[in-house]
């Protein structure tokens, strides 16, 4: 690996040469494969021992494999059984869990791919609700896919800059600002981030993330926790904006408990006694990640507007379309429905939990909302067409449409979107189709074949079959 002279001469002056060498070891080894399960959706079901799964010290439900499966060809991924996710970024289910003990509202503002989003689903305490946001179109599609896939009903995600959010009197009990960088933490998987890498980015990247850091700042409630993390190593982006945010911001560094043999390392820079966490490739099990949590100690008139309006958008609410929905057509379709408002945008129809309905509305009128809740339903004519998202969600009621399970291969077919034939007594409607009895969506029976409505974006593309494809969960 040819690294840049600059970044080896700054590198080793900073972390020292034990340090150093400690890291171009773990460089030149093979990455850790990692997954994170889903609570729900994995419940009853364990890592095959072949994989000889050993736990991540700092999440819950993360575990490392002993090598890595041809993950594309598992249904139960598609299926949101699990999260492939590098070790380190799991950290953020420690700080959550350590320092969020009610409901909150929080805000992952620079959220694509979704593996912090989804991980802080996975901690946060029930009730809580999770803006997930991604300002650039195409990722903002996966972060979508990969929302989707997890099944909670509790997020809304947007696709907006953070000063969009700055600007749009809402604010947030905890902010995740996993914010761009220069990529030095992750060198080892991504060759691509060192032929980007040079001093002058490197500049560009930490007057881009005080930038962030100012936008958040203004969107968190006094008393507040803003998550920075970034997956680079130098000071300029880690260490540095923290001090920063300290005397610019007023921030207050909060500890996160951790124990010695985690490996996890602290401030590499003398002036910077701030509790910070620093993950580097062979001292810690995982790519590289510098996190901090910084509590917002000052008191502002902002959360007064963001309840003004708050209590706007609730006097507002009247205005949609839900009195003509077909409500009695849809009560079977989740658990509790009437825990939820029935909401019709255009010909599609999405479930919001009612306890933050006014939240939402106020969030349409400022934000771009490309997410919300769990979509239920498409109209077309007298006919509603259960949606993808709504086969996937962990509010979905079991008994409301008839299930057909798929064998791997026929799995893999209904993935690749292809057809499909199910069993000859299915009845003619749509059916959820099922893996090992996890959904992964629907089809439209009709008899002599079935019509495939799984997501054409989602589609696996790949014209391999692999030969061996080892299962990753079993049922207990």
């Amino acid at each position: 690996m040819q690294l840049p002279e600059e970044f080896t001469r700054y590198t080793r002056e900073l972390m020292g040469d034990r340090l150093y060498n400690l890291w171009t070891a773990g460089m030149s080894s093979q990455p850790p494969t990692s997954i994170r399960l889903h609570p729900l959706k994995a419940s009853g079901r364990v890592i095959m021992p072949h994989y000889h799964p050993e736990k991540v010290d700092w999440c819950t439900s993360g575990y490392y494999l002993s090598e890595r499966p041809n993950f594309t060809f598992d249904p139960l991924l598609h299926a949101g059984a699990y999260y492939v996710q590098d070790a380190s970024s799991m950290f953020v289910d420690e700080v959550l869990r350590q320092h969020v003990c009610q409901p909150v509202t929080m805000l992952d503002l620079c959220a694509a791919p979704g593996g912090k989003s989804t991980s802080a689903l996975s901690a946060l305490p029930s009730g809580s609700l999770l803006f997930a946001n991604e300002p650039i179109p195409l990722r903002t599609q996966i972060l979508i896919e990969n929302i989707q896939k997890y099944g909670h009903p509790d997020v809304i995600v947007t696709q907006n800059y953070p000063a969009d959010y700055a600007r749009s009197g809402l604010m947030f009990d905890v902010i995740l600002a996993d914010v761009p960088c220069s990529g030095e933490g992750m060198f080892r998987k991504d060759p691509g981030a060192i032929s980007e890498w040079s001093v002058q980015h490197v500049e560009n990247c930490s007057r881009l993330q005080r930038e962030i850091l100012s936008s958040a700042w203004s969107c968190l409630r006094p008393g507040g926790l803003l998550i920075y993390s970034t997956c680079t190593l130098n000071s300029k982006e880690n260490e540095h904006n923290i001090l920063w945010a300290m005397q610019e911001l007023g921030a207050e560094p909060v500890e996160v408990a951790t124990r010695p043999e985690w490996n996890i390392i602290g401030s590499l820079v003398s002036d910077c006694h701030a509790p910070v966490y620093r993950f580097i490739p062979g001292v810690t099990r995982g790519e590289g990640l510098f996190m901090a949590v910084l509590r917002k100690t000052s008191t502002d008139s902002d959360h007064h507007e963001s309840a003004s309006i708050t209590r706007k958008a609730r006097a507002a609410k009247g205005k949609n379309q839900r009195s003509q929905l077909p409500v009695q057509s849809l009560s079977g379709w989740l658990h509790d429905i009437d825990q939820y408002a029935l909401l019709q945008t255009d010909d599609h129809i999405v479930a919001v939990p009612k306890r933050w309905e006014a939240t939402y509305h106020s969030a349409c009128k400022r934000l771009k909302i490309v997410h919300a809740g769990i979509g239920i339903a498409t109209l077309r004519g007298k006919d509603l067409i259960p949606r993808h998202e709504l086969a996937l969600s962990a509010a979905l009621s079991s008994d409301a449409f008839p299930q057909a399970d798929l064998d791997d291969d026929t799995a893999i077919a209904y993935l690749r979107k292809e057809a499909i034939s199910l069993p000859s007594d299915t009845p003619r409607r749509h059916v959820l189709v099922t893996h090992h009895g996890l959904p992964l969506g629907f089809v439209k029976h009709l008899g002599n074949r079935s019509n495939n409505l799984y997501p054409q974006e989602w589609k696996i593309r790949s014209t391999h079959i692999p030969a061996t494809n080892k299962e990753i969960l079993t049922a207990i």
